[in-house]
């Protein structure tokens, strides 16, 4: 590390106003912040002199993504595995498969988004900020495994120019980024972002793995098989795996079905809540808000059970353990930036989407995961959410005053 930081040194000056680089400064100093802490600090003024920077902030909640990501890295080779009557192959084999699969879809995130952001930063002379760390990791997890790569940079770009540098940049975009990118592709493709082929990777992941899928396959996740169910209303519809067989409870718990690779499974879904509720960066007042707006809807609609409506007839605690609903909860509502601020607002703001995200999920069959629509609305509406708590506050206390 002494001698990087000495290298960094040594070719500082010729980024700085006057070097031979000094166009490249921002590239620069993104590289050096990313290596290193800065040692600048404030000498006066008040200032609040705080070692958890907006670095260290984005590198813990990549943390806490580590055990969905490694998850959805297993699920992809298991449900390929299976796919083609291949169960029995080890852990690591189809952990290899995974990494593979999602390793291209990882370097495309990347690559796109933190090009446009350098880009970005170079032509308004800014400093290169962290936020993409996160969302970088995000688009992999939560789009199909088979999204062609040209989409997801095509997604990616889209999402990072007009959902976020349009609005100024880190931490002055209204929508959370990832889920743009995920919303663009869904309206843009429906076709490619649906359906058996969407969710269950059957041919080689860089070539390892591959076969032909076996007599009865289907890709459809358990949110697909409810919303085509043409059952007669009188008991809930029995799921299945790709081969057919029965899901279990703890198949979907555990995350042993099919769907993007980073919402199937609730144990590493809430091993990464853990992380942020204890390092305090995400909200525990929007997180649990979200699972209790959730659960009541779910109850509500669970009374009033309909043919029509197959997911009505799905008990409150499954509901939440299908689709990208969990997911949704702990890394997409919890977003700072896109989210209420207020203490009541994010009360508010976390229970609405749970409602909101059952609501569309229940009832409209052509769009059978609402997690994603309810999150986006819910960021159009946070700042609406916190000017009528502040005003409500305000003529409290002007109240008092009198």
């Amino acid at each position: 590390m002494n001698a990087l930081r000495k290298f960094m040194n040594k070719i500082k000056p010729q980024f700085q106003p006057g070097g031979r680089l000094a166009k490249l400064q921002s590239v620069y100093d993104g590289m050096e912040t990313f290596l290193f802490t800065p040692n600048d600090t404030s000498r006066s003024g008040v200032h609040i002199h705080d070692g958890n920077d907006l670095k260290r902030t984005m590198i813990t909640v990549v943390v806490a993504l580590l055990p969905a990501l490694f998850f959805g890295m297993y699920n992809v080779g298991y449900q390929h595995f299976l796919a083609i009557g291949q169960p029995e192959v080890g852990f690591w084999s189809m952990f290899l498969f995974g990494l593979l699969a999602m390793l291209p879809v990882i370097v495309v995130s990347y690559a796109v988004g933190l090009g446009i952001e350098f880009i970005a930063a170079q032509i308004h002379h800014k400093e290169i900020q962290e936020g993409f760390l996160v969302t970088g990791i995000l688009i992999p997890l939560i789009v199909p495994i088979n999204t062609p790569l040209w989409m997801t940079a095509v997604a990616t770009a889209f999402a990072v120019i007009f959902a976020k540098e349009v609005f100024g940049g880190t931490g002055m975009n209204i929508f959370n980024v990832a889920l743009v990118t995920r919303a663009f592709l869904f309206f843009a493709y429906p076709s490619r972002m649906s359906g058996d082929a969407a969710f269950v990777k059957v041919d080689s992941a860089l070539g390892f793995g591959g076969g032909t899928a076996v007599d009865g396959f289907t890709g459809a996740t358990p949110l697909g098989q409810i919303a085509t169910y043409a059952g007669d209303g009188s008991s809930a519809p029995i799921l299945n795996n790709v081969v057919g067989t029965p899901l279990s409870q703890c198949d979907a718990f555990t995350g042993l079905i099919a769907g993007s690779p980073g919402e199937t499974s609730m144990i590493a879904i809430l091993i990464g809540a853990a992380i942020l509720l204890i390092t305090g960066i995400a909200s525990w007042r929007v997180m649990c808000s979200v699972f209790a707006g959730g659960l009541a809807m779910a109850a509500l609609v669970h009374a009033m059970p309909s043919a029509t409506y197959a997911a009505s007839l799905l008990d409150p605690c499954t509901q939440l353990c299908y689709g990208g609903f969990a997911f949704a909860a702990v890394f997409m509502a919890t977003d700072p930036v896109t989210g209420a601020r207020t203490r009541i607002g994010q009360y508010i703001y976390g229970f609405m989407i749970g409602v909101i995200a059952i609501l569309i999920r229940v009832y409209n069959s052509g769009y059978p995961e609402g997690a994603m629509l309810a999150v986006l609305l819910m960021n159009a509406f946070a700042p609406l959410i916190d000017h009528c708590v502040i005003s409500f506050n305000i003529k409290r206390r002007l109240r008092r005053a009198k």
